[in-house]
Order: C-alpha cells, then structure tokens, then sequence
C-alpha cells in the first residue's frame, strides 16, 4: 500500500485521537463515584427495608393498642354497670348478691390483665417508634450521601463527555484528510490489536508492541519507498517512520 508521508504522519494523530477517546471511556466507566454510589444504595435498600419492617411492627402495634384499650373499655363498662346495680339496692337476694359482688371482682382483676397488656403495647410501640425514627434519620442521611454522589458523578461525566466531543470532531476533521483505504486497514488492525493500529517507528523499535526491530527488518524498512506503507513484523501494526526512527 501507497501512503504519502504526510498522510502516514495525520495517521498516527488519528491514533492519538482515537487513544484519547478510550482513555476518556475508561475513565467515564471507572469513575470512583460509580463504585461509592452502588455501594450507597446497596446500604440504602437495606436501611429501607428494615425501615419497612419497623413501620409495619409500629402499625401492627398501633391496632394491638387500640383493640386492648377497646377490650379494657368494654369491661370498665360492664363493671360500672355491675356496681351501679349494686349501689342502686335493687339486687336483694343474697345469692344474687354474692355473685354480682363476684363478678365485680372478677371484672377489676380482667381489666387489671387488660391494662398490663396495653401498657406492654404501648412500651413496644414506642421501641417501635423509635426504631423508625432513628431509621428514616439514616435512611435521610445515607440519600443525602447518594444524591451527592450522584451529582458528582454526573458532573464528571459531563466534563468528559464533553472532552469526548470534542476529541471526536477533531478526529473526523484530521481522519477525513487521511486516504481511505489506508484508514480502513487502520481500522481493521486497530480492531485486531487492542485498540492501536498504527505506531510510530521510534528508535528501531515499533512504539505499538515495544519490540526493537530487527537488523533485517530496519533494512528493508530503509530502503522502503517514503510513502510505502510499512508493517511491523512482530505485531502487523502499521509503522509510521519520523525523522526519529533511527533509520
């Protein structure tokens, strides 16, 4: 292949350019922020779900409350009817009073039960609470943390993205001075060898695979035509000669 010098030197800047742009996509994908923010919401899926749990425990409380404070109501209730018929006089019979007076007894020790139980709904109620409470502060914080990940991460992300832009244009306007055909086996080559395909010939030594020529290989590159398109024996890459090949 035919390539005049100038436009074998426009190549190697093609591979700057092209460099540059994968440096930059790396850079995009290894963002510390990436790391930090997944980091952040595994912790906050986790806080969510004990927060869910303990709002449910709170709820359930809350029913429990109402149901024992409603249990303690009805036989407060029954009691004061019961002591009401007993002050009233109405009730004679001794036997019927015997068992009224029973039943009064029988109703304070029930409400006695009764109220031991609200109280010891009322006290897990408000662990309940307080869980949640100390909960939604964490949860707040550890989004708070996330949000500002977040927009870091999207600030840099936009500052390379623009970077990448940028690079982008300059390629296509230094890439579309370059002959066609020898950028499409560039392109080829550059798919093949891990993103370079073309290197500069630097000091008898190809500055793709880092490897020194050899003494054969430098000959055939000296004599070689200026605008003959040479390769690098050991990685195929196209070589570029400057005027520090060493040649």
């Amino acid at each position: 292949m035919k390539a005049a010098p100038a436009d074998q030197i426009r190549l190697l800047d093609v591979q700057g350019l092209d460099t540059r742009l994968q440096q930059l996509e790396h850079k995009r994908r290894s963002l510390p922020e990436h790391a930090e923010i997944e980091s952040l919401t595994k912790d906050l899926t986790q806080l969510r779900d004990l927060l869910v749990a303990a709002q449910t425990e709170e709820s359930d409380c809350a029913r429990e409350q109402t149901k024992a404070e409603q249990d303690v109501d009805q036989v407060r209730r029954r009691a004061g009817r019961d002591q009401q018929r007993l002050d009233s006089g109405a009730v004679t019979s001794p036997k019927d009073l015997e068992n009224l007076q029973r039943e009064i007894a029988s109703l304070a020790k029930r409400q006695g039960d009764l109220e031991d139980v609200v109280l010891e709904v009322m006290e897990r109620r408000e662990s309940a609470q307080e869980r949640v409470a100390e909960l939604t502060e964490r949860v707040g914080s550890v989004q708070g943390k996330t949000d500002d990940a977040a927009a870091r991460r999207d600030a840099a992300v936009e500052e390379l993205d623009a970077e990448a832009a940028s690079v982008t244009k300059e390629r296509e306007v230094i890439a579309g001075s370059v002959p066609d055909d020898l950028l499409k086996l560039y392109g080829k080559l550059r798919e093949q060898q891990g993103g370079v395909g073309a290197a500069k010939l630097y000091q008898r030594s190809c500055q793709g695979c880092r490897q020194e020529l050899a003494i054969t290989e430098l000959s055939e590159i000296r004599s070689a035509a200026p605008d003959t398109v040479v390769r690098c024996e050991n990685c195929r890459r196209i070589l570029v000669r400057t005027a520090d090949s060493g040649l």
